[in-house]
């Protein structure tokens, strides 16, 4: 398939948190400048117009992406539809699943409804990731969700939960949370193939992670814990997000690459 308007919808996995680039909107790049700087390459080729526009913003939960995202996206009359929600709905334990899972699966088959293709997202394996092991039971029944909806409405998955050829510290940025550079550029290829489009992304090489002491592992955890979990536990505790103020770094279909 050869796609001419790419619209990217979501939180700060699609913003492109953890992989900067001063000169983007928004001071980021991530998977999907990535992926659409590729689409725009086989778009080219065709002798086909390509656009793209990113309308996600960090710290959206899957609710606030439907109603601030959706209608925004498919008013851009796009033919490729990205989406990635969730990860910051199972975080909180009093979210109800099976609820969200109905919204997501009433908006995708919206998004589909319109001539678009979807590709949603599964989220990755916390198993071994430290404080976040305690959701793990909870990614996996979100994940199994968006399977299913992903089958229902012929969407196309990346199935990041399965996706298991990295090691967490490689590809993380310093927060412990957001994908770096290697994190983003893995998603874009998967993305990619998932939907059968040739490209030349390769694999960056991982990031080195040193071998720590005892004592130095936990000096490295303390100063994580005031510099990004301290914030973000005072994010919660006031009802406010990463996102407040941010605007979307693509609001309209625009060249890329």
């Amino acid at each position: 398939m050869t796609f001419s308007k790419y619209v990217a919808l979501g939180d700060s996995f699609t913003e492109g948190v953890g992989d900067p680039d001063p000169a983007r909107p928004n001071g980021l790049r991530g998977w999907a400048d990535r992926t659409a700087e590729a689409l725009a390459a086989d778009a080219r080729a065709a002798g086909v117009d390509f656009g793209y526009a990113n309308l996600a913003i960090r710290g959206r939960k899957l609710p606030a992406i439907i109603d601030e995202q959706v209608d925004a996206g498919l008013a851009l009359g796009p033919d490729l539809v990205t989406i990635h929600g969730g990860g910051n709905d199972v975080l909180r334990p009093k979210v109800d699943l099976d609820d969200l899972a109905a919204s997501y699966d009433e908006a995708i088959g919206r998004i589909a409804g319109s001539g678009a293709h979807v590709v949603v997202f599964t989220i990755a394996d916390t198993g071994n990731s430290g404080m976040m092991k305690v959701i793990r039971g909870r990614t996996a029944i979100f994940n199994e969700w968006v399977r299913e909806i992903a089958e229902k409405h012929g969407a196309t998955l990346v199935d990041m939960w399965r996706m298991r050829g990295w090691t967490v510290a490689e590809v993380m940025d310093e927060d412990r949370l957001h994908l770096n550079a290697v994190g983003h550029q893995s998603i874009a290829i998967a993305a990619l193939d998932a939907l059968g489009v040739a490209h030349d992304l390769q694999p960056l090489p991982p990031v080195v992670v040193p071998v720590l002491s005892a004592r130095e592992q936990r000096a490295a955890d303390l100063a994580w814990a005031r510099s990004h979990l301290a914030p973000w536990v005072q994010r919660r505790v006031t009802g406010r997000s990463s996102g407040d103020g941010v605007e979307p770094k693509r609001p309209a279909l625009a060249p890329i690459g």
